[in-house]
């Protein structure tokens, strides 16, 4: 008898310790990840586009965890991009984010965890977690206040799409999205280059000092001036 109750002491200590490993196997898995801020504005409509070159905030992720259940700052642990470097970069490894001044409008900023594994060491499903945020630039109007500097306004035609970049840099927008209108220097030469997104092609500009049909467009802008670009 001693012998039979001794084996199932045994039994009942290891299905104790199995469950115990099952239960720390299972710990620490990531299921979604906040950023912080969720949303940033940086500019104001009577500020030019360029002049937010260099403004910065620094994102933080956020981990939500279960088993058991735990939020922690997981920011050096993810991998950072934006998804409009023309407007916004940001350092893949820390989520120092900082405005281009080159365009204006809206973009997301992703952060991911990439792994295959909980932080237990065990396979884990759902191993690829991201969240985001949105990081915003007002575009400049014009209306007051500003560098006192003619502007540059792009609008688009036509049915196609494409994109438009400008040197020197400050001005770079795509159709459809939104686009900017820019300040530049009185008297600085402005290119702007047209580039259609297959299957749109470039068709003409308006607006321009160079011909309709010449891509790219050039300029001197003294004053303020609308130039437009049409894709089929």
């Amino acid at each position: 008898m001693n012998g039979k109750w001794w084996s199932i002491a045994v039994l009942v200590a290891m299905a104790g310790l199995l469950l115990g490993v099952n239960s720390c196997g299972r710990s620490q898995e990531l299921v979604s990840i906040a950023v912080q801020p969720p949303v940033e504005t940086f500019g104001s409509a009577t500020t030019p586009v360029i002049d937010n070159f260099g403004a910065q905030v620094q994102l933080r992720a956020l981990g939500t965890y279960i088993h058991p259940p735990v939020t922690k700052d997981i920011t050096n642990q993810v991998t950072w991009v934006s998804n409009t470097t023309q407007m916004f970069t940001v350092d893949a490894a820390t989520g120092l984010l900082t405005a281009t001044g080159e365009s204006c409008g809206s973009t997301l900023v992703s952060a991911t965890v990439n792994k295959n594994s909980s932080d237990g060491g065990l396979s884990s499903t759902g191993a690829i977690v991201t969240g985001y945020m949105t990081a915003n630039v007002i575009c400049y109007t014009g209306s007051g206040g500003g560098s006192g500097n003619p502007a540059l306004t792009l609008t688009f035609l036509g049915n196609g799409t494409g994109t438009v970049a400008s040197s020197p840099q400050g001005l770079s927008c795509s159709n459809p999205g939104p686009c900017a209108t820019q300040q530049f220097a009185s008297g600085t030469p402005v290119t702007l280059t047209a580039t259609p997104i297959a299957p749109s092609v470039f068709g003409t500009w308006t607006g321009c000092d160079s011909p309709a049909t010449t891509n790219p467009c050039t300029l001197t802008l003294v004053g303020n001036r609308t130039v437009s670009v049409t894709f089929n």
